[in-house]
């Protein structure tokens, strides 16, 4: 079993869904965990307790696969949640997003880059609608068209008044 599919089997059995897994230098291993989207609005953001129960249990797994690497860091995925999967653009359509495209499309004046908000994915064709030269446009891609794609951070700085 290749080492995301080990990763995402553990964390999913602990009731979290893998968000992304990197390699850092120095032996680092980094896990970004989210709740799925049916428990991130009863649950909340992910918090200290829930990284500390994923890397727990996902330190004896990697032991018990004889996995190589020196540290193991569990995170939430941040403000700028990264996009990978068709679930992911579901789940955050209506969202500013930015996404960077791995060639220009026809029509987007040679662009790769694109910020504007996510559209419902309609089967596997992918949807941003964004400010263009002449107004609103429509960007149509697909994963396969993807480089990455990444959640604008939303914050209020302005304080709550009770």
């Amino acid at each position: 079993m290749q080492l995301p599919e080990l990763i995402e089997k553990t964390v999913a059995g602990l009731g979290y869904e893998l968000v992304d897994v990197e390699r850092a230098e120095r032996g680092l291993l980094r896990v970004y965990i989210d709740f799925s989207a049916a428990d991130a609005a009863e649950k909340g953001p992910i918090t200290v307790e829930d990284c500390a129960t994923v890397s727990h249990q996902l330190s004896h797994v990697l032991t018990v696969e004889n996995v190589n690497y020196e540290r193991l860091e569990i995170s939430s995925p941040g403000l700028d949640r990264p996009l990978r999967k068709l679930e992911d653009f579901t789940r955050f359509a209506g969202c500013e997003a930015i996404v960077k495209l791995k060639v220009a499309m026809p029509g987007t004046s040679n662009r790769k880059s694109f910020e504007g908000v996510l559209q419902e994915p309609q089967g596997d064709q992918l949807a941003l609608e964004f400010e263009g030269k002449d107004g609103p446009a429509l960007l149509e891609f697909t994963l396969a068209d993807m480089d990455k794609a990444r959640l604008v951070p939303q914050v209020d700085f302005k304080g709550r008044k009770a």
